[in-house]
């Protein structure tokens, strides 16, 4: 029972990285996001253009390879940054370019008529999406980004490759030493655990907004 009690405490320490990871990721990538998507819906030519290539570089590239470019590469051009801000950066670019795809799916799913009445009123661009767009892009865009921030959790294993001590890391470091298969088995039950927490949060944020359309 000691052995099963360590096994579990260094796991939970294990998974302070995974979850600060985790969550960073999701703070920073949100906005960068619906920033993304504003900027691919410019009306600016060339603005739309670079991010529309952005996004399809971010999606079209395994976030792997992703990981190892700003790890290894970057300091080949004199940028060095630390383990963590490296898994930081290539995380965000990368789900901010997903986020930005559902936010912009969202913002065009609003009928045109919408902006053209609140132009009537007198309303400016930034007042039309804040008070009358953005609302109801929330509500529609809750079910997919539900989805990649339970990708998310699944993976920020992959910082496993930078020699990160995450969750999963300590967890083949334990059955590499003890030979037990234990600690698979809790680091499952560990990710289960977040993606179950994430799942009742969004039920939850969905039927709230879910009430103004009644």
């Amino acid at each position: 029972m000691d052995h099963l009690a360590n096994t579990v405490l260094q796991m939970l320490e294990g998974s302070e990285l995974t979850l600060e990871i985790f969550c960073i990721t999701l703070v920073l990538s949100l906005p960068l996001g619906m920033l993304a998507a504003l900027g691919r819906l410019s009306k600016l030519r060339l603005l739309s253009r670079v991010v529309e290539l952005y996004i399809w570089v971010m999606r079209g590239t395994p976030l792997m390879l992703q990981l190892l470019f700003v790890y290894f590469a970057l300091p080949m051009v004199g940028i060095k940054l630390p383990d963590i801000a490296a898994a930081l950066l290539a995380f965000t670019l990368n789900y901010a370019a997903y986020f930005a795809e559902i936010f912009r799916a969202g913002i065009q799913s609003v009928p045109k008529g919408q902006y053209e009445a609140a132009k009537t009123l007198g309303m400016s661009y930034a007042q039309t999406m804040r008070r009358i767009i953005l609302p109801q892009v929330i509500r529609m865009v809750l079910p997919p980004i539900s989805n990649e921030t339970i990708n998310l959790v699944k993976d920020t294993s992959l910082i496993y490759i930078l020699a990160m001590n995450d969750l999963l890391r300590v967890a083949r470091t334990i059955v590499q030493r003890e030979f037990d298969m234990t600690p698979f088995v809790i680091a499952g039950v560990f990710y289960l655990a977040m993606t179950a927490v994430l799942t009742w949060g969004f039920k939850r944020l969905e039927a709230h907004y879910g009430r103004y359309t009644k």
